[in-house]
């Protein structure tokens, strides 16, 4: 017999249908070049800092007294003080490294932390919301209660009118690009304080923030630390998509004994991030790495400004792009998604994701990423202008 909670979700996943589509279409139209603004892959090359970390890992392979096999499970102590002291502690935020849990990144733990969790707690997910929260919690059989994110709410989830165990937030959000503010997010520790509810929040896009009211932690809200557990990438963060690195903060003041537990969890499931990956996220942290991060961040969120000026001079309605890289555009003339998908890839040869594809509060939505080039950003947006 198989688990027939899988039978519950859709055929394939968003990305996967995107890909079909677009694959189908440069098949019939081998000329047409195609720009894509739609799945959130980085473009600019790694850091030199991270080149560099890399290239001397690998040569430490390369002998006998200073190669490495397995790792510990939680990760290796180097990177993990790194990120307590770098992502914490210089925020005034107290969070130890034995509470830090390296992994390969943030879509593995979102979509595998609630393996800890009884099949009876009812979770909570924003809608629109990233795919991997509902399909992990349906493949546990899960009950799944929707908060509406919309325009007229400014995107801000309203408190469940139910009680509910489990809340994902994801903030900066994907996939509208909007923020709360640290009021804002108080509001739902102090809920979730009150309702013995546990937070999962996912931070993979807070090095893109820059508003300074916009909390890079949960950590930052007073309380938070035995309610949430926090999820980081350097995916986005450092361009790590394909080195796969990223890291999990479970509290050990959590009311149940979650990092125990998911030490556990990890210690049995998952073999451990590879050194390699580590030590390139250990160059991060170094002052040249920060410098050469923070270009690459500004390089896209400089896309993100062209976006937003573009398409709102064009005459759309433009969400998020200013703490995040990812902008969340109204179709025009009562379009579908779908069908806005379609106009684009065939009409201007540009690919979007469809809004409906992260809920049914994203139908009348597309979205767009910041992470191409500045030559493609710019190419994209003089062909979605001229054929309108």
């Amino acid at each position: 017999m198989i688990n027939e909670n899988y039978l519950k979700l859709s055929e394939s996943y968003l990305f996967a249908d995107i890909a079909k589509r677009v694959q189908t279409f440069k098949a019939e139209n081998p000329k047409a070049d195609v720009i894509s603004l739609g799945i959130g892959d980085v473009t600019q090359p790694l850091a030199p800092a991270v080149i560099e970390a890399l290239h001397k890992a690998t040569d430490e392979m390369a002998v006998a007294s200073t190669f490495r096999g397995y790792g510990p499970e939680r990760g290796y102590d180097f990177l993990r003080e790194a990120i307590v002291e770098h992502d914490f502690r210089s925020r005034g935020i107290d969070i130890e490294a034995d509470e830090v849990f390296v992994s390969d990144g943030a879509k593995s733990d979102t979509g595998n932390f609630q393996e800890l969790l009884s099949a009876k707690c009812v979770v909570a997910v924003t809608d629109p919301v990233y795919p991997v929260y509902i399909d992990a919690n349906t493949m546990a059989g899960r009950e799944i209660v929707n908060l509406p994110c919309t325009a007229e709410n400014g995107f801000v989830p309203k408190l469940p009118k139910r009680h509910v165990d489990v809340i994902y937030l994801c903030y900066p959000n994907n996939p509208t690009g909007t923020t709360l503010t640290r009021e804002q997010l108080k509001m739902w520790v102090d809920y979730a304080l009150a309702n013995d509810a546990l937070i999962f929040y996912d931070a993979a896009y807070e090095a893109y923030i820059q508003s300074e009211d916009v909390p890079h932690s949960i950590y930052e809200i007073e309380g938070a630390k035995a309610c949430a557990v926090e999820f980081h990438s350097y995916s986005k963060t450092a361009g790590f998509t394909g080195i796969r690195c990223g890291y999990t903060v479970v509290p050990k003041t959590l009311k149940e004994p979650l990092n125990k537990l998911w030490n556990r969890r990890q210690s049995t499931k998952f073999n451990g991030t590879s050194y390699l990956a580590q030590r390139a996220a250990e160059a991060i942290y170094t002052p040249e790495g920060k410098t050469q991060t923070k270009a690459t961040i500004a390089y896209y969120m400089e896309n993100a400004r062209m976006m937003r000026e573009a398409l709102t001079g064009m005459g759309f309605k433009v969400y998020g792009g200013i703490d995040a890289p990812y902008l969340w555009v109204s179709t025009p003339s009562k379009m579908t998604s779908w069908e806005f998908f379609d106009w684009m890839l065939h009409s201007a040869h540009v690919v979007c994701t469809p809004g409906v594809g992260f809920g049914a509060q994203g139908e009348g939505f597309v979205r767009l990423t910041a992470f191409g080039t500045h030559e493609n950003t710019e190419k994209a947006l003089r062909r979605i202008n001229s054929k309108l």
